[in-house]
């Protein structure tokens, strides 16, 4: 079974939402061993001043790049990343976990991710040229995972 682990910088305060990635988590346990690594967001005190928001991007890095488990393939989520269609992405996920049987996916904060973590990935994934709220991102993906192992199980889901 493959081991999925989403690690995500901020928390989700809404109710709703955590509801949601809670469902999807729990619908996902049956392909997967899901883990769901949610780390502080650096505080910005200026955020016109590119240099803080580096500065806090870089610090965000530090953490995110200790938490990736070893040996497994690892997806940023970054809005320069290839834009798959659900079975395009079934396809990828399914090689991934073939390959290594671990998955790590990386989403940023709500100023992203440094380059140092895109750099360090092994692919770049935009799940929509659209901009979304960064709480709603985790629900989003969580569904579009859910959708491609439903995919690879030759369930209908994704019809």
């Amino acid at each position: 079974m493959t081991r999925l682990t989403v690690i995500s910088v901020g928390t989700v305060k809404e109710g709703y939402l955590a509801d949601a990635i809670n469902e999807y988590e729990k619908r996902l346990r049956a392909y997967a061993q899901v883990e769901n690594i949610s780390l502080k967001e650096e505080r910005i005190t200026d955020e016109d001043d590119a240099h803080k928001i580096s500065a806090a991007l870089e610090a965000e890095a530090d953490r995110i790049l200790s938490k990736i488990p070893p040996d497994s393939y690892k997806i940023a989520l970054c809005v320069e990343g290839v834009s798959p269609d659900s079975v395009k992405l079934s396809e990828l996920l399914r090689q991934a976990s073939d390959r290594c049987g671990k998955i790590t996916m990386v989403i940023g904060s709500s100023h992203g991710l440094s380059e140092r973590v895109k750099t360090a990935c092994d692919l770049r994934l935009s799940v929509s040229k659209l901009t979304f709220p960064h709480q709603l991102m985790r629900v989003i993906l969580l569904e579009a995972v859910y959708r491609s192992f439903s995919i690879i199980a030759g369930k209908k889901y994704h019809k």
